[in-house]
């Protein structure tokens, strides 16, 4: 059998040698994104939307609530891009300023459910027992009414704006995010690595931050990347029912409600506003799947 085996020989010199940088968990899972190329076109897709609502408002030569009535209902040109509305106004300038408050409300919005259902998850699946069936009691209670409703009564009784909005999106928001990580954690929780940290005496709080969430991040991701797309629809529809933002202020709802009145006759008041919001849901769709394969630690190699 000697035959079969042949002796490497190892130069001293290298036995210390390291073939691969030192890199973090987020180093690494950005190398792994950047060889998903519909992940990598849909994040700059979102860079650019993102970047054309703060700052196409600001150097046009137009003001989101500046009213024309000598050219009302234009069709886009050199001079108004994306054509004017009712009013006369410039609809370039009020669908960027649309889509910054849209986006404004659903980031805010996804960061309140993150926190709250991450930390409100992390906590009952590790603790458990007593105190892990009082709080997934409280989340029931949360989940047997219906999400829109609480969401539209507290529209209906608080004055109409940008944090009437966040905070009613905000209300049941994180319970799928908390049910989420609690489920994650259920089946982490009893694994070895976490059983060598109790035995270390590390911290319940470090073992949630340091070994539950990183293993976690996946579930997070993706669910954080529909959230935001989820509020911004959300946003939509209540501004299209009329108890959202109000006029003059744009949003991208309030954006397709008034094109949807003049459909018909004037289809590009719509059509702008329309396919701003299928990029946005698309594109974090994609980069939020690729976020995943790229941040979850049990996908590298």
């Amino acid at each position: 059998m000697d035959e079969l085996f042949v002796r490497v020989h190892v130069d001293e010199s290298e036995k210390e040698h390291i073939a691969h940088p030192n890199l973090t968990a987020f180093q690494e899972g950005w190398l792994r994104l950047k060889k998903n190329k519909a992940a990598v076109a849909s994040l700059f897709t979102l860079i650019a939307i993102g970047l054309l609502a703060l700052l196409a408002p600001v150097f046009s030569a137009y003001s989101y609530k500046e009213t024309n009535y000598d050219i009302i209902y234009q069709v886009p040109s050199i001079t108004h891009l994306f054509g004017t509305d009712q009013f006369g106004r410039d609809l370039w300038v009020r669908t960027w300023m649309g889509t910054r408050i849209s986006l404004l409300i659903a980031f805010v919005a996804a960061f309140l459910d993150l926190t709250v259902g991450v930390v409100y998850g992390a906590v009952s699946a590790l603790i458990g027992g007593k105190v892990d069936a009082v709080m997934q009691r409280f989340i029931e209670i949360l989940v047997g009414i219906p999400h829109l409703i609480i969401v539209i009564l507290l529209m209906m009784i608080m004055p109409a704006g940008i944090w009437t909005i966040v905070v009613a999106l905000s209300i049941t928001g994180w319970v799928n995010m908390a049910r989420l990580v609690r489920a994650e954690i259920l089946k982490l929780k009893n694994q070895e690595f976490v059983l060598a940290a109790r035995v270390l005496g590390t911290s319940t709080s470090m073992i949630i931050w340091k070994h539950l969430i990183p293993n976690t991040v996946g579930v997070i991701v993706i669910n954080a990347m529909f959230t935001i797309p989820s509020a911004i629809f959300t946003e939509a529809f209540l501004s299209f029912i009329g108890i959202g933002m109000q006029e003059p202020k744009a949003s991208l709802g309030v954006l397709i409600n008034n094109g949807y009145q003049v459909l018909r006759n004037f289809p590009h008041v719509l059509i702008f506003p329309a396919i701003v919001i299928v990029l946005i849901m698309v594109c974090f769709s994609i980069l939020g799947d690729g976020l995943r394969d790229a941040l979850d630690p049990r996908m590298r190699k």
